[in-house]
């Protein structure tokens, strides 16, 4: 199955179902009062949030979504069978946006949160509803009101604790895969993440997601390489993870590009909390890089990591626990 992030559907709600003109016809009654049942009211079309569904693919794939129409009234004052809800099941993280004006709808990001976008049309009444002391056998019942219809414009960006930002070939799935069951492909060599994966890793007793994409390069923000098109996938995380790969030869320069790329993508992105970490800690001269990077960066506090030896992972894992612990006690007070 491919990731699909962005698609674009057709949806309608069912038409309601006329109401019935029909009479009373029995024996010894010839002339019975009017009795036609109502219209059932069309179906809607709702939207689910399913945790175990994670791309957009089935429906980029159907395309069409439509409710079922409902069934006309009948006689015996017998009302029509409303028409059958359409669902349609989406990740968590996933957005709603009309295609024709562009205008924002709704956020769907707690599991089997629903939202009812369109209402079917209303089933119409039956003649029934018509008798009165001056017309006592109506002969008209109102027709069913139509559903409606749209185009709709869903784009998925994944929720997660920790974004991981590097370049290509950084480390980035060796520490997601070490940290969690996932299980990205791993190869030394560049763009070999070429969807964003997600995984849970736990301190203590607490689970925490982390989210990679694949590896920025440079002029990313002007369409190279693959990393802009999932950048989105980070901007509802609380944190982001820098990785700086300590075997690449400018690897001391990597930060500040990183950050340029990010900047031009989004000045929210930039301004979001982050840590940096150095990733293959393991190599012969990594404490020397470590405080090359430091003095570059002009920070204190780069982590380093080895996802060979794991040496640092632990270490690397409460600091994440601890800077996302703070960074919602803040959310709190803003709150």
């Amino acid at each position: 199955m491919f990731f699909v992030d962005e698609t674009i559907i057709k949806i309608k709600s069912g038409n309601g179902g006329a109401g019935c003109v029909s009479f009373r016809r029995e024996k010894n009654i010839p002339f019975g009062g009017p009795n036609g049942g109502d219209g059932g009211d069309g179906g809607s079309v709702i939207f689910r949030v399913k945790q175990n569904v994670r791309t957009l693919y089935d429906l980029k794939r159907l395309k069409k979504f439509f409710a079922k129409n409902g069934s006309g009234g009948m006689g015996s004052q017998m009302n029509g069978k409303a028409g059958e809800d359409v669902y349609i099941e989406v990740p968590p993280g996933t957005a709603l946006y009309d295609f024709e004006t562009g205008d924002f709808l709704k956020d769907l990001v707690t599991e089997n949160d629903e939202f009812v976008l369109l209402t079917g049309g209303k089933g119409g009444l039956g003649n029934m509803n018509f008798r009165s002391a001056t017309n006592q056998a109506p002969r008209y019942a109102q027709p069913g009101l139509p559903g409606k219809e749209m185009k709709i414009k869903v784009e998925l960006k994944l929720i997660a604790d920790v974004g991981l930002v590097g370049f290509p070939n950084a480390g980035k799935s060796t520490l997601l895969s070490v940290v969690s069951d996932a299980r990205p492909k791993i190869a030394n060599y560049p763009f070999t993440t070429l969807i964003p994966n997600l995984g849970v890793f736990r301190v203590e007793y607490q689970t925490y997601v982390m989210a990679d994409i694949p590896g920025i390069i440079e002029g990313a923000s002007s369409g190279v390489g693959l990393g802009i098109e999932f950048l989105k996938h980070i901007e509802r995380t609380k944190l982001l993870l820098f990785i700086i790969d300590l075997e690449d030869q400018d690897y001391e320069l990597q930060f500040k590009k990183l950050r340029k790329e990010i900047k031009n993508y989004s000045t929210e992105l930039y301004k979001k909390p982050y840590l940096i970490a150095a990733s293959k800690y393991d190599l012969e001269d990594g404490n020397f890089k470590v405080e090359l990077l430091e003095k570059e960066v002009g920070l204190k506090n780069v982590i380093p990591f080895s996802g060979i030896t794991m040496d640092g992972i632990e270490n690397l894992l409460y600091i994440l626990k601890n800077t996302i612990h703070s960074i919602e006690e803040k959310e709190k007070v803003h709150v």
